[in-house]
């Protein structure tokens, strides 16, 4: 199936491991024009190096941090300088911590809404004012299944992850004449360092082995496994494309069942 990708230009954040990474290569593989940023130089040459080497494409590498203001507006003008226009914007950022509620200082608030929630609308506000002039574009979110179903020990990410929800269906409604597309990608338990990290540091707290969380997460999904991070990153790839022209505003949970609720 062509996607009627190859040529886009997507910028995709946080693409140097996990997910973002695994995105990244998806996009590489359909033919766009790959821009690349994450915070730590080395790691993000290196996985652009290995996408120029398993796909045609030569990526952009942008370092840079989604929390900083300045990165967002150098990592969107050097994009135009050097590839003329912005077709495809995925914003990923890493996760909080798990914490409960009571153990949460305002600081940690202040720094997980910045980044999980603040970057978007910054990523957001920038590349508009090019999707607009095009009157084609796409914005994609990576957030979470705890928007559909929050998770215990998670409320960092469930509060800000609601907000990225909030966002979308707002900038949907308000882009749709510029046909500009909106929308989340909501992964449940995937095999990612960042979900190895929360599961022992959920063991330590309750006295199991990091295994014996994970094999817990497993029990709770319908298809009895955790996802890919390539799958994932196949659901990013449909919705930039002309395939997915009729869908804006969604959340879509990618969760092997894992939600039980009828929305």
């Amino acid at each position: 199936m062509d996607l009627g990708l190859k040529g886009r230009v997507a910028i995709v954040t946080g693409s140097s491991r996990g997910m973002g990474r695994a995105i990244a290569q998806a996009f590489a593989e359909e033919g766009a024009q790959l821009v690349m940023m994450a915070r730590t130089e080395s790691v993000l040459q290196a996985a652009a190096e290995e996408i120029h080497k398993t796909t045609a494409v030569n990526p952009l590498v942008i370092p840079g941090d989604v929390t900083n203001p300045e990165d967002i507006q150098r990592l969107v003008q050097t994009t135009l300088d050097r590839l003329g226009r912005i077709d495809i914007l995925v914003c990923n950022s890493g996760g909080p911590p798990s914490k409960p509620f009571g153990e949460v200082t305002d600081d940690e608030w202040q720094t997980y809404l910045n980044l999980n929630l603040l970057s978007f609308i910054r990523l957001a506000r920038a590349v508009i004012p090019t999707m607009k002039e095009q009157r084609w574009g796409r914005i994609l979110n990576l957030t979470s299944v705890s928007v559909k179903q929050p998770i215990a020990g998670l409320v960092l990410s469930n509060v800000a992850r609601l907000g990225v929800v909030g966002l979308t269906k707002s900038l949907a409604n308000e882009l749709a004449p510029y046909n500009i597309l909106v929308n989340n990608v909501c992964p449940g338990y995937v095999r990612t360092d960042r979900v190895i990290d929360l599961a022992e540091t959920i063991a330590a707290r309750e006295k199991k082995t990091p295994e014996e969380v994970l094999r817990s997460y497993e029990t709770d999904i319908p298809l009895g496994r955790m996802g890919t991070p390539e799958e994932i990153a196949s659901v990013f790839v449909f919705l930039a494309s002309e395939r997915a022209s009729y869908i804006t505003g969604v959340s879509l949970h990618v969760d092997g069942g894992f939600v039980r609720g009828v929305f």
